[in-house]
């Protein structure tokens, strides 16, 4: 799978997130033709789902990351909106259940993969094991590596049996966080939203930032790459990710499948 995008990690590439953009570039124009651009790519990916979805070929992992408020409920909000429900399914993972955590930790990862036809997104992921533990030293930078060794192998296997993966790690800046959790004060209908975990974890910006830097580094490959997405502006990072989705589902080329009788006996 071939995918031409600025955001690409590309395997082996050392990331400094103070050096990625948050802002989109100068000639985004964000109030005309972001909207139109956004439609019509929400259009074709009606259009390519149910080919996808038809075909039972391949399974669509997508993988939303960012820090908090970065906009990943946003995200699915926005581009799948237009998709058929039947063949799109949203998994979560925040901190294990005790049943959970009595299982390795990417027991509860696996049973939410999509099967063949299906695409799958989740809205924080088997890389939150990896995140939270290790930044507030729950787990050893050794063990936080080995998780990620875990994680290469775990989606290479996916890869194999036919999973499309595509990461996306929504880059926001520390003082758009900032404006966003202030919004959310100001806005009675978004305070529940809130918790003081959001303020705790700010805190620790620096901490996460270097975590995320070497996910990004260790994990992006060919059959699972990383995009980092400018997500400072929501109308271009709805933009961003959905031209890539596009270029993703496009290139894997699927046809409807051939009936399974001869439509020109059938009567009525």
């Amino acid at each position: 799978m071939k995918i031409r995008s600025p955001y690409l990690v590309k395997p082996h590439d050392t990331v400094r997130l103070s050096h990625a953009r948050t802002q989109p570039p100068a000639s985004f124009d964000n109030k005309g033709a972001a909207k139109a651009v956004l439609e019509k790519h929400r259009a074709t990916l009606d259009e390519l789902q149910e080919v996808f979805y038809a075909s039972q070929k391949k399974a669509l992992l997508i993988v939303l990351q960012g820090m908090d408020t970065a906009g990943k409920d946003g995200t699915i909000r926005h581009i799948f909106s237009g998709v058929n429900p039947q063949g799109c399914n949203v998994a979560s993972f925040k901190v294990p259940t005790p049943p959970e955590a009595e299982h390795d930790f990417l027991w509860r990862v696996h049973a939410q993969v999509p099967q063949r036809g299906m695409i799958g997104i989740f809205n924080r992921s088997h890389y939150e094991d990896v995140l939270a533990p290790r930044v507030h030293k729950v787990i050893t930078e050794e063990k936080a590596r080995q998780r990620l060794g875990h994680i290469n192998e775990f989606e290479e296997m996916l890869a194999d049996s036919g999973v499309v993966i595509l990461k996306f790690f929504l880059h926001i800046s520390n003082a758009e966080q900032g404006r966003r959790l202030q919004a959310r004060l100001d806005d009675k209908d978004k305070q529940w939203k809130i918790s003081d975990a959001d303020f705790r974890e700010r805190l620790f910006w620096k901490q996460y930032t270097k975590a995320y830097e070497e996910i990004l580094d260790r994990t992006s490959h060919k059959h699972a790459p990383w995009f980092v997405i400018p997500s400072d502006d929501k109308n271009y990072r709805n933009v961003a990710i959905s031209e890539i989705l596009v270029d993703a589902m496009s290139g894997l080329k699927l046809a409807y499948p051939k009936p399974h009788f001869d439509p020109k006996v059938a009567k009525l």
